[in-house]
C-alpha cells in the first residue's frame, strides 16, 4: 500500500498547506476534494493489484489524466510525447497519416472533413462519416487520441476502416497510408475571377493567400473582377491564422472574440488597414466540413459585409483549445474560451448560415435542336441601319429544323474543311467543364460576374 500511502499523504500535504490560506467558505471545498483524491488512490490501486494483466503505474496515469479531459467536451485531449509531436509537425503543414480531420461523436469517430488530396481523399471518405471499426477493432470505448494513434503508421501501410454514412449500410474502405504534405493554399484564374482555396490553417496559410493575390495582380491587373476563397471541408486550424486571412480581405473593425471563464481574460482581435484586394467583390464558399477556423473567417467576413457566403450551413465548432506543454509528459489539449463573431454570435453547435443556400448539385446540358429564329424567315426585315444581309444559315421553312445540324467529323455540309480548335479554345473548354462540374463554384462565379456586370454599368 505504499502507493495509496503516497498519493494520501500527497492530498494531506495540499489540504494543510490550502487550510491557513483558505477562507472559511473554502474549508468545505477542500475537504471533498481531499475525498476524492482519496477515492481515486483507492481505484489507483485496486487497479494495479487486482487488474488481469500487469499495468504500469505510467499506464494508469496516462489513462486517467485522458479520460478526465476527454469528457469535458468533445476537443479536450492529453497528448503524450508522441502525439504532441505529430501534433507540432501538422501544424506546421506536414505530418503522417491518413489526412482527415476527427472528432468524437457518440462514441464514434466522425470525420469532420477529408483533406484535399490525401489517401483518404482518394478513397472516397465524406465529411460526416463515422467511423466505426479500425482493422476490424470497434472504436467504442477508445479516446479520439487512441483512435488517431491506431489510424497513423507507417508509410505505405494498409488500413481498413468501416465507415457508416447516412442512408447507407456500414462499409469496409482500405486506405494506403502515406506522408501528408499540405499546400494549404491552392489558387487559379476562372476567366477573370481569381478561386483560392484554402484546405486548412497551418503556418503557411497567411503567405500562401498573399501570393495568390500577388498571382492574380500581376496576371490580370485591373480586369480583376473578384475572388472566390473556398472554405468547404476545411476543418480549422491556428486562430491566427485565421485572424490574418480575415485581416487580408477588412480595412477596419473587429474579426474575432474570445471568452473564457474569467471575465478579465477575454480577447478581441482586430483588423488593421489595408484590403489586398482593393475592395473587389468577394464570395466565400462553405458547407458542413467548414469548421472552426473557417467559421471565424466566414463570421467575420459576414458580419462586416465584405464578404457573401454561398454553400451549406457550416459545422458549429465555436471553440478555442490552448496547447498546454506538460514538462516530459507531452501536453493538454484543453478548451478555454468560446469565440464570436463581430456581431457578438456565438456559433457554437449552430454553424455559420449561408446568405445564399446552395446544395451540391451536378449539371447536365440537355442537347436540344436548334430553334428557328426570326432570321431564317423568308423575306425577314434587315436591321435597317445595314445593307440587307441574308444569313449564311438561312434555309426554306420546309427545311429550316433539319439545317440545325451543319458539321459532321469536322467538315461542313458544303464539303468546306472546317477549321479544328486550338489549343488555348481547348484548354478553356477543359476549365469551364471542370467548373460546370462544382454546382456551387459555378453559382459562386455567376454572382461575381453578375456583380462586376452591375457595378461596371452603374459607373457608365
Amino acid at each position: 500500500m505504499m502507493r495509496k500511502t503516497t498519493l494520501a499523504a500527497l492530498a494531506i500535504g495540499v489540504g494543510l498547506i490550502a487550510a491557513p490560506l483558505a477562507a472559511p467558505g473554502q474549508e468545505d471545498t477542500s475537504s471533498e476534494t481531499y475525498r476524492q483524491l482519496e477515492l481515486f488512490g483507492d481505484v489507483f490501486e485496486r487497479v494495479r493489484a487486482s487488474y488481469v494483466e500487469e499495468v504500469t503505474d505510467e499506464q494508469l496515469i496516462d489513462h486517467a489524466i485522458s479520460g478526465m479531459l476527454a469528457n469535458l467536451d468533445p476537443h479536450s485531449s492529453y497528448l503524450d510525447a508522441k502525439s504532441y509531436q505529430d501534433m507540432q509537425v501538422q501544424t506546421r503543414g506536414e505530418f503522417g497519416g491518413l489526412g482527415i480531420e476527427v472528432t468524437m461523436e457518440g462514441g464514434w469517430v466522425k470525420v469532420v472533413s477529408p483533406i484535399d488530396d490525401t489517401p483518404a481523399f482518394r478513397a472516397g471518405v465524406e465529411a460526416g462519416d463515422l467511423i466505426v471499426q479500425i482493422d476490424g477493432e470497434s472504436v467504442q470505448g477508445l479516446t479520439l487520441a487512441e483512435a488517431v494513434e491506431k489510424m497513423r503508421g507507417p508509410v505505405d501501410t494498409n488500413i481498413q476502416l468501416t465507415l457508416r454514412r447516412e442512408g447507407e449500410p456500414p462499409f469496409d474502405v482500405t486506405i494506403t497510408r502515406d506522408i501528408i504534405s499540405i499546400e494549404s493554399v491552392r489558387s487559379r484564374l476562372e476567366g477573370d475571377i481569381g478561386y483560392i482555396r484554402i484546405t486548412a490553417f497551418n503556418e503557411k496559410t497567411a503567405s500562401g493567400l498573399e501570393n495568390a493575390i500577388d498571382k492574380f495582380k500581376e496576371d490580370k491587373g485591373a480586369d480583376l473582377k473578384g475572388i472566390v476563397l473556398d472554405l468547404r471541408n476545411n476543418p480549422g486550424g491556428l486562430l491566427d491564422q485565421a485572424i490574418a486571412v480575415s485581416d487580408a480581405f477588412l480595412e477596419k473593425g473587429e474579426i474575432v472574440s474570445t471568452r473564457g471563464r474569467d471575465p478579465e481574460k477575454g480577447q478581441r482581435f482586430n483588423a488593421r488597414a489595408g484590403d489586398l484586394v482593393e475592395g473587389l467583390p468577394v464570395v466565400i464558399l462553405i458547407n458542413g466540413g467548414s469548421a472552426s477556423a473557417s467559421e471565424i473567417v466566414a463570421g467575420a467576413l459576414q458580419d462586416h459585409r465584405r464578404a457573401i457566403l454561398l454553400g451549406t450551413q457550416t459545422f458549429g465548432k465555436g471553440s478555442v483549445q490552448t496547447i498546454i506543454p506538460l514538462a516530459g509528459h507531452g501536453a493538454m489539449r484543453l478548451t478555454t474560451s468560446r469565440y464570436y463573431t463581430p456581431s457578438g454570435r456565438s456559433i457554437q453547435g449552430e454553424g455559420i448560415k449561408p446568405d445564399i443556400a446552395v446544395a451540391p448539385a451536378r449539371i447536365e446540358a440537355i442537347e436540344t435542336p436548334r430553334m428557328r429564329r426570326e432570321a431564317d424567315l423568308r423575306g425577314a426585315l434587315d436591321r435597317g441601319d445595314q445593307e440587307p444581309e441574308k444569313p449564311a444559315d438561312a434555309t426554306p421553312d420546309a427545311s429550316a429544323d433539319a439545317g440545325a445540324e451543319t458539321e459532321k467529323n469536322g467538315t461542313e455540309t458544303d464539303g468546306t474543311q472546317k477549321e479544328a480548335p486550338a489549343a488555348d479554345d481547348k484548354a478553356a473548354e477543359g476549365k469551364a467543364a471542370a467548373s460546370m462540374e462544382d454546382y456551387q463554384l459555378s453559382r459562386a462565379l455567376d454572382l461575381l460576374r453578375g456583380i462586376a456586370l452591375y457595378r461596371a454599368q452603374a459607373l457608365n
